[in-house]
């Protein structure tokens, strides 16, 4: 029964009933999975949908349509039941048509055994446990074919490496952060020497061998007498979520069940799941931070030696002075860097305006959010036939049901009015309604600017809908909540959440056009708008992905508080972190739809850090020697510039109707662009870059040199401080404004064999360029100079793109792009 359990999860509501009394009749059926001897349609991977594998057709077999076919084949397999089973009950759970031709199915033994011989068969066996990753964006990146594979699989991803969050503290409970979840026992990293606070808590043994280090920095923040001890946790605890969240889509366990609401959606998997953990918290939830207490935590996480160093917080504002780069938290984050610490930090989501980036320096890795391919929706189908698509991970109602619509407003109770209670449309009180009216049928709850600020919740409203029997729960958004975009959230009852409001102006009409009113009294006598749900438990696959999401923040890279455009390309690149599962703190807050629970799905440049952390890890512990800029180097100059279909990745511009407000993205949307794990584990070249560069690069800004002494403790009379930032070695560059001509310098060195590269480049518009040499060859661990000359053509202050590819005849292919603000001829 375990099994038909995780089967019963993922299924619609009332299939879930059927299978249930199925069961009970057959006490000793069991799920199998029956796969046939004829060979499924097709042979290349793209997504799941409903539970079969979605592909592209092999040549030899070309159906006039997938849906006519895999119908076609669902039908075959129907037969081959029927015939096989001479009548007797079964249930058969899904078809696959593309990578296998078979389907799974509730039987007995003795069934499986009739199926076994059937000539048409070639295996039945037994459902079982199976390892994958439904976090998903390890499977989107390629981690389980590409990656893991090459050091052992996950059980050896990321192993030995110490990640160091700076985040909100932990949840230590949590299965994801577990060190015996695997026969494979985790080592203790020798080189870290962190400690675990013990408090009340945060209890001794909250530590263990994945999770080594929790320590926690308010000293700041009780001076300032913000600090709430009921609420913000004097430890490592996370009162807030975010903290648990973001460590987990590092370096959480692999293969842990997402669980949510009491539905199952897959199992989840952080980056480099072998990685170790420590924790310093330094934000909380009822006052975020403080750059003091932050930048005590990156000096704690230093001393301890933590090999990265994951930040997915940003200054509220942009720093003063003479230059952005100067701010306290970024200059102790190059000290972590002298100390060979890999530094990722978030972006911002402040996107897409120009000039929003909310991380400034060179030697911080800065990461930006893209989507992944996986979505989940659901759909309320009207009486009229017109089909409305919302949001919302909920089962839907029972197939080809219809049931009556009734809006809150017209069940209140005889002791209720709007009048009393201006916001009983929103479904918070139970006592606001009649009981006869709800039960059986649709609820319509009103979705208003409360819900936004927390005054009303989604999970209130259900709690009402149940408590009234209702059969489900439709929410419409109120007119006035204007371009607020809405997550899936999690709805423990068939329901959804129309989050666009002439869609809920659609549905409303419909409905107020089937009211039937007396005509003397006026008052309703019959509510004749029926609808049905869909579940919005099923993930879809068919997106195009990635695409840059609008809350990421863009370049150009600000200099200093004038706004000046810096020499130094940001974002560096892009990575998922849009609706992603990961671990949750049960006394989580900062989402209100998932208290509770032990995983949600969140969005932001916060979610898209930590990939990076974490697919640093596996590089680091691929090179161990590598220093902070050639992992960047890795992960930036191998970064993917197209989507899954081939297309150019594209970047939503705004943040109402984003998918309708999308263009091609830029550098200073995606930098280098979307990360591509697999290839940044073969890097062939790389760019170097010291601490003794950064520092002259510093000393270059005009009046810093008393100010470089302030935060480093060094004369500049050390640096050559004619180093300009487009002089920096990084893989991509940035001229904030070229007079006439310039000529930069990148040096590559090998970390593969010897190989032969062709330089290929399209120049910015209004510029022509020239690259020497246009051909080389390099041996391994030698270095090559490129020299790269741009000329201004024309008069122009709009910023205007380029790249450089590199085409190496061993395989390695870098690209490195250009951007130039203003040219002035």
């Amino acid at each position: 029964m375990g099994n038909l359990y995780w089967v019963y999860l993922v299924l619609p509501f009332c299939f879930g009933l059927v299978l249930n009394t199925l069961s009970q009749e057959n006490s000793d059926s069991d799920v199998y999975i029956v796969t046939l001897k004829q060979a499924p349609l097709s042979l290349s991977y793209q997504g799941f949908n409903n539970g079969s594998t979605s592909v592209r057709l092999n040549k030899l077999y070309k159906p006039r349509s997938h849906q006519r076919s895999s119908s076609y084949i669902s039908r075959v397999h129907d037969s081959l039941l029927k015939k096989a089973l001479k009548g007797e009950k079964y249930m058969k759970l899904y078809s696959y048509h593309y990578l296998i031709n078979g389907f799974s199915v509730l039987i007995t033994p003795q069934q499986a055994d009739m199926l076994s011989r059937r000539q048409e068969v070639a295996n039945v066996v037994l459902d079982f446990p199976v390892r994958t990753a439904t976090t998903y964006t390890p499977q989107f990146l390629g981690l389980l074919k590409g990656v893991w594979p090459r050091d052992g699989g996950y059980e050896t991803a990321g192993e030995g490496i110490v990640i160091g969050f700076i985040d909100t503290g932990i949840d230590p409970t949590h299965s994801s952060f577990a060190d015996d979840v695997s026969d494979h026992k985790y080592p203790i990293p020798d080189h870290f020497s962190g400690i675990c606070e013990v408090t009340r808590d945060f209890p001794s043994g909250s530590c263990n061998r994945k999770l080594v280090g929790a320590r926690h920095f308010a000293a700041s923040a009780i001076t300032r007498g913000v600090f709430n001890s009921s609420q913000d946790y004097a430890s490592p605890l996370d009162g807030n979520g975010h903290g648990t969240h973001t460590a987990s889509v590092s370096a959480g366990n692999h293969g842990i069940p997402v669980m949510v609401a009491g539905n199952y959606f897959g199992n989840a998997s952080g980056m480099a799941p072998r990685s170790h953990i420590a924790v310093y918290k330094a934000l909380y939830k009822s006052f975020g931070g403080f750059a003091a207490d932050v930048v005590a935590a990156i000096d704690q996480a230093a001393q301890d030696g933590v090999d990265i160093i994951s930040l997915s917080i940003t200054p509220n504002r942009r720093p003063p002075g003479i230059a952005t780069f100067f701010n306290p938290i970024d200059m102790a984050l190059l000290s972590a860097v002298k100390s060979g610490i890999f530094v990722v930090q978030a972006a911002g989501n402040t996107g897409p305006s120009p000039k929003s980036m909310s991380s400034f320096s060179p030697w911080i890795f800065t990461v930006g959010a893209a989507s992944h391919d996986r979505v989940y929706s659901n759909s309320i189908v009207l009486g009229n036939n017109v089909t409305i698509p919302g949001v919302g991970l909920a089962p839907g109602t029972c197939s080809n049901e219809m049931y009556t619509l009734i809006s809150a407003v017209h069940a209140l109770s005889n002791e209720t009015t709007l009048a009393n209670d201006m916001y009983a449309g929103e479904c918070q009180d139970p006592s606001n309604f009649d009981r006869e009216f709800i039960q059986g049928n649709l609820l319509i709850c009103s979705y208003s600017i409360r819900f936004v600020l927390g005054l009303s919740t989604v999970k209130q409203a259900l709690q009402t809908a149940k408590n009234l029997s209702a059969a489900g729960v439709v929410f419409c958004m109120d007119p006035f909540v204007i371009g607020f975009q809405l997550n899936p959230t999690p709805l423990n009852m068939p329901g959804i959440i129309i989050p666009s409001t002439n869609d809920s102006k659609i549905l409303l009409q419909y409905y107020n056009s089937s009211l039937e009113r007396d005509g003397f009294t006026k008052k309703i006598v019959r509510f004749g708008a029926v609808a049905s749900i869909s579940g919005g438990l099923e993930a879809n696959y068919s997106v195009s992905a990635p695409k840059v999401m609008y809350y990421s923040a863009r370049g150009p890279d600000p200099e200093d508080g004038f706004l000046d455009n810096a020499d130094i390309m940001k974002p560096n690149l892009v990575a998922p972190g849009n609706s992603i599962w990961a671990a949750w703190s049960t006394l989580g807050m900062e989402s209100v739809e998932f208290q509770g629970e032990s995983f949600a799905m969140m969005s932001g440049t916060s979610m898209a850090a930590p990939h990076i952390a974490g697919l640093a890890a596996l590089i680091k512990q691929k090179f161990p020697h590598f220093s902070p800029a050639a992992i960047a180097s890795a992960l930036s100059t191998t970064a993917s510039l197209y989507d899954k279909n081939g297309s150019p990745i594209m970047a939503q511009r705004a943040y109402t109707n984003p998918d309708l407000n999308q263009s091609p993205a830029t550098p200073f949307d995606m930098g280098n662009g979307f990360v591509n794990a697999s290839s940044a584990l073969d890097p062939g070249l790389i760019f170097e870059s010291t601490y003794e560069d950064y520092m002259s690069f510093l000393c270059g800004i005009n009046g810093s040199i008393p100010i470089v002494f302030n935060h480093t403790g060094q004369n500049c009379q050390l640096y050559n401080s004619t180093v300009t930032a487009a002089d920096l070695n990084l893989p991509s560059i940035t001229i904030a404004r070229l007079n006439r001509s310039q000529t930069v310098g990148r040096s590559l060195t090998n970390i593969a064999g010897n190989e032969s590269y062709r330089v290929d480049w399209t120049a910015p518009f209004g510029v022509s360029m020239n690259v020497t040499p246009a051909h080389f060859f390099i041996a391994m661990g030698e270095k090559q100079v490129l020299n790269i000359t741009f000329n201004a053509m024309t008069n122009d202050s709009t910023a205007s793109f380029g790249r450089i590819g590199l085409v190496g005849n061993g395989g390695h292919n870098l690209n490195i792009p250009l951007s130039v603000i203003v040219k002035l001829y």
